[in-house]
């Protein structure tokens, strides 16, 4: 089977590569623009296997992701804008990439006739919940830029299923963290401070709480959605490990051995949901069940970033 990723050289897109190419018999092409977020150093230890090929390049190049895809049966888009920060300061990169990016992948996946569409979604495009789960029936509700694009690309994607018959799966996973992932975010944006001494900002008071998933765990779910995953379901993807954000922020604190007196709460952002939970008993019926605790992923992760 010959896989398309697109978006291969960001965070997770890059562990779900090395995941295929370590673990499958799979044909891999890897498309990314290497924009800020995108590095070819993620794809360290692949770029010379005989099965993988990387290209640079956009996913609006219509003949470029026309071209791709002609020779891909399975196609897994990850390729996004995905900072909610950034997203605030300005939508139009994501609405570009995000809606009319995928539209092009879409309408190359309908002329090929690819026997699979997974779209790479999230958790945020449900918006926040105070008690119970989402599962995936449930209304979207995003509440920034960035959830709102990948809503859109969501429907978009669903659509083409219905009007179209193009084969098409959605996952949306909770907040991921491990190898690879653009210092920007997070977990190794604190890991990094911490270690050099420098202020920590948390958001408001820190009492927001995210669903927490090791990269791992996260791209073996994909990896059971290509192969055993059904046309036109939308799959959750998440632990069932919930943290606040000043949880997280402790944790690290400890992992490091800094101190405390790092924390700064800084001006909430804006539209800033206060919790994301999901129901994940669709992907746990295709025999996945996540592998790594919070504990274990974070020592994995400081593991990657501090040596």
């Amino acid at each position: 089977m010959h896989v398309l990723v697109t978006g291969g050289a960001g965070f997770i897109g890059s562990n779900f590569v090395h995941l295929l190419l370590n673990e499958t018999d799979y044909e891999v092409t890897t498309l990314d623009a290497l924009t800020y977020a995108g590095s070819i150093e993620n794809l360290d230890g692949t770029l010379d296997a005989d099965r993988h090929e990387f290209v640079e390049g956009d996913i609006r190049d219509v003949d470029l992701v026309s071209d791709l895809v002609s020779d891909a049966e399975v196609v897994v888009n990850f390729a996004a804008e995905s900072h909610v920060d950034r997203s605030i300061d300005g939508a139009e990169p994501f609405v570009s990439t995000n809606v009319q990016g995928t539209q092009v992948l879409l309408d190359a996946a309908l002329n090929a006739d690819v026997d699979r569409f997974i779209q790479i979604s999230t958790d945020e495009v449900y918006g926040e919940i105070a008690e119970g789960t989402f599962s995936e029936d449930d209304r979207l509700n995003p509440r920034n830029p960035y959830s709102a694009t990948k809503a859109g690309a969501d429907l978009l994607a669903r659509s083409y299923q219905t009007t179209h018959g193009l084969p098409v799966t959605v996952t949306r996973s909770s907040n991921n963290f491990g190898p690879r992932q653009h210092p920007e975010k997070l977990i190794p944006k604190f890991l990094t401070n911490a270690a050099q001494g420098e202020s920590l900002p948390v958001y408001g008071d820190g009492t927001n709480v995210r669903e927490w998933i090791y990269v791992e765990d996260n791209c073996r779910a994909l990896l059971t959605v290509v192969e055993e995953g059904k046309a036109g379901e939308v799959y959750n993807v998440g632990s069932g490990i919930e943290k606040q954000n000043i949880e997280v922020t402790k944790a690290i604190i400890q992992a490091v051995g800094a101190s405390e007196d790092l924390i700064e709460f800084v001006e909430d952002r804006a539209g800033h949901d206060q919790r994301y939970a999901l129901d994940t008993t669709k992907i746990e019926a295709l025999g996945w069940e996540p592998q790594w605790s919070f504990e274990e992923g974070l020592d994995a992760t400081v593991e990657y970033y501090l040596g």
